[in-house]
């Protein structure tokens, strides 16, 4: 049986330190863009966010994707 998958949706999502707490730990938040186009590769969302970091407050520490795929049969 094979399987084919269809990306349904993209989300883009910013990670960035906002301090340390009492023990010294790095305190994370995120900033989340919905409704990515499925179509934009990974090295553009990567430009997109690296110059969306000096327009943000705190320092980007990390960049993620996250898509949804729909499972069909064939």
């Amino acid at each position: 049986m094979a399987v084919n998958t269809l990306k349904v949706d993209s989300r883009l999502q910013l990670v960035f330190s906002t301090g340390t707490d009492e023990d010294g730990n790095m305190i994370l938040k995120r900033k989340s863009f919905n409704n990515i186009k499925t179509e934009a590769t990974d090295e553009q969302l990567h430009e997109v966010s690296i110059a969306l970091s000096p327009l943000q407050q705190h320092i980007l520490v990390d960049i993620a994707r996250d898509d949804r795929s729909v499972l069909t049969e064939s």
